[in-house]
This record gives structure tokens, sequence and C-alpha cells, in this order.
């Protein structure tokens, strides 16, 4: 079965799909950002789904050079299996219009998705793996 645009059953077994249906309520209970519950349906076994207990490191690290030059010119798109690498990290995102902390919990073909560091908090959060320019995981 193809679920687009995703083409991953898999992330409509996270646990506030099963009730509702996909974007039919908030996944988490509050601003710390802990799960209703349950784990994910992933076939390596059960994975609990949270948002870090710390806040990223204090630092805001630098863009490879050659991207900076690049600006909006040209397409962009991160690899998933780059990206993968970076699962449960802190890792540093920088999109074409933006730049943030990320904790990636999920990896797609053409998404990735897990918790961005916003407001001195984190808040779950996906995006195109075309809008990514690069990224850094720490």
């Amino acid at each position: 079965m193809h679920f687009p645009p995703y083409g991953d059953q898999r992330l409509f077994q996270f646990p506030w799909f099963q009730d509702n249906g996909p974007g039919m309520g908030p996944p988490f209970n509050g601003p710390s950002g802990q799960t209703s519950g349950g784990s994910l349906g992933f076939q390596d076994g059960p994975q609990q789904v949270s948002a870090p207990n710390s806040p990223p490191p204090p630092f805001t690290p630098q863009q490879p050079q050659s991207l900076q030059a690049q600006g909006d010119v040209g397409v962009f798109a991160v690899d998933p299996g780059a990206i993968r690498g970076c699962l449960f990290q802190f890792t540093y995102i920088w999109l074409r219009w933006d730049a943030f902390w990320f904790f990636p919990i999920y990896v797609g073909r053409h998404s990735i998705a897990g918790f961005r560091w916003q407001r001195n908090r984190w808040v779950y959060y996906g995006v195109d793996l075309d809008n990514v320019q690069s990224f850094q995981c720490y």
C-alpha cells in the first residue's frame, strides 16, 4: 500500500495516527514533547519517541563556505542515506530560508521528521529533504 507523499507506511504507525487518522490530533501531551504513550510499530522493535531531555549545544555552527556561496541558486536535495546517520543526534539543519537545531527521529525517502529547537523548547517538526541545503550532526 502506498501513502503519498511519503511512500513509507511506517509513518502512519505513530501512536497519534492509530485512533484519529493523520493530522487529527496533537501527538504530544504537553510542552515537554513526550508522546501520548505506546511505541512505534517498526519492524526492528518498539522505539519510544520523545524529545531530547536537554537543550541543543550552546553554539551555532558555521555553514560550509561552498554552500554559502551558492545561495538560492541551484537545486538542493539531501540524500536520505546521508542524514540517516544523524538519527537521534543533535543536528544543525540549514534550509533555504532558515537554520536551526534539530533532533531527527524519522528519515523517509523525501522527508525527515523530529524535534526542532524553537523558543527554548523542542517542537515536533517535519520538512522535505529537497528544502535542506546542508546539515551537521553532533
